[in-house]
């Protein structure tokens, strides 16, 4: 089942609630709470005990779920706060960026290391460790997550597929999402101008305003058998006021719900 949902960063400048209000009558399903140290802490790891009946109240009276949560960090104790926290609030999947410099053999041999011992950690808590291709990190385009894909073989480890970091690596995310969909298990999407080291501005990351070939890259993803969350993630929108932040949401939502429904998934 495709559910498409936001991450909360889009919302860091408002709390949750507010973001669950906007996300919900914006159309979603769900939210992926954002739980990033130094960019939006929507769940503060470190208070997570104090924060989930409050949680829980906010997605249950907007009618969401949570489909996931981004810490972003390989930090160990982090990741152990969050794995305990969705186990306590039902979250699925927990995304992490895999860290590193891009073309460091060091650095990549060092992030797989540090994925694979914590997706044998989230496996005791029924989590899915997921970790994203991300530009100049030392997984960072199709042959990377390959090769992590190759060495770490548990049921608890995943891939979010992120279209606009692989874009932004050089290569056509409609084409590159086929080649690791095996391990997919959830996926950030935005829409960026050209293959810059950065997505642009907020509204340059709405989904259908960019060169990404969403169209393609959802039908690809559907064919190829993907259900699962679909998650919106819009940087850089901090300083923006809610009603331009709204839009954003809304824009890229019936974009994308469009697509799903001519494609005939929703």
């Amino acid at each position: 089942m495709i559910e498409l949902g936001v991450n909360s960063v889009l919302f860091g400048g408002f709390d949750f609630a507010t973001a669950c209000r906007y996300i919900k009558l914006a159309g979603y399903d769900g939210v992926e709470i954002s739980a990033i140290k130094g960019m939006c802490e929507h769940l503060v790891l470190d208070s997570w005990r104090e924060q989930k009946d409050e949680i829980k109240r906010i997605v249950e009276e907007n009618g969401l779920k949570i489909l996931s949560m981004e810490v972003a960090s390989l930090d160990e104790d982090r990741l152990i706060k969050a794995f305990e926290a969705s186990a306590e609030l039902g979250i699925p999947i927990v995304n992490v960026g895999p860290g590193g410099k891009s073309d460091v053999p060091e650095d990549l041999e060092n992030s797989i290391t540090k994925l694979k011992k914590m997706s044998e950690k989230a496996k005791d808590y029924g989590v899915i460790l997921c970790v994203k291709a991300h530009v100049g990190s030392a997984i960072y385009n199709t042959p990377t997550t390959l090769y992590a894909m190759s060495k770490i073989d548990s049921k608890s480890f995943g891939i979010d597929m992120d279209p606009s970091h692989i874009y932004r690596s050089g290569e056509n995310p409609e084409d590159a999402v086929l080649k690791v969909l095996p391990r997919v298990r959830h996926i950030h999407i935005r829409d960026c101008k050209g293959r810059t080291s950065g997505p642009g501005s907020p509204f340059m990351q709405v989904c259908g305003r960019g060169d990404i070939n969403l169209m393609a890259f959802c039908k690809n993803l559907v064919d190829g058998g993907y259900s699962g969350p679909i998650c919106l993630e819009v940087i850089g929108a901090l300083q923006l006021p809610l009603p331009e932040v709204v839009a954003i949401a809304s824009e890229s939502y019936g974009y994308l719900n469009a697509i799903f429904k001519y494609i005939g998934v929703r």
